[in-house]
């Protein structure tokens, strides 16, 4: 989903090299300004907060808001960098492998014999 000529401005540009600090702002080269995790102009950083800044490349990244990959529709989804999408979808995969075990679980009760493994 390509993003609205308007909002550009708010995402680093994809594939393309920035220097970021861990606390999320990064460099917009083109703007010459610093911008924060939602895009918007902040203050520059001092020397101190530059000491630990590193050079990274966007990958931008589409992510699905009810985290259902069929479910596409405008207001579902939201174009995110990956560090962001990643930390978006954080609890989602923290659950699903208590989901997956549980599951599993479950058929066991259902059918006798010993659950899981191939014959």
């Amino acid at each position: 989903m390509p993003i609205c000529r308007e909002l550009r401005p708010l995402y680093p540009p994809h594939g393309g090299p920035i220097r970021c600090l861990p606390d999320g702002r990064w460099f917009d080269a083109g703007q010459r300004t610093w911008r924060d995790r939602r895009g918007r102009s902040t203050p520059s950083p001092d020397l101190v907060a530059l000491i630990p800044a590193r050079t990274t490349r966007i990958g931008l990244a589409t992510a699905h808001l009810d985290h259902d990959p069929t479910n596409n529709r405008l207001r579902n989804l939201k174009s995110l960098c990956q560090r962001c999408h990643m930390i978006y979808d954080r609890p989602h995969h923290l659950a699903q492998p208590r989901i997956t075990y549980r599951s599993r679980y479950a058929g066991g009760d259902l059918f006798p014999g010993s659950y899981g493994r191939h014959l």
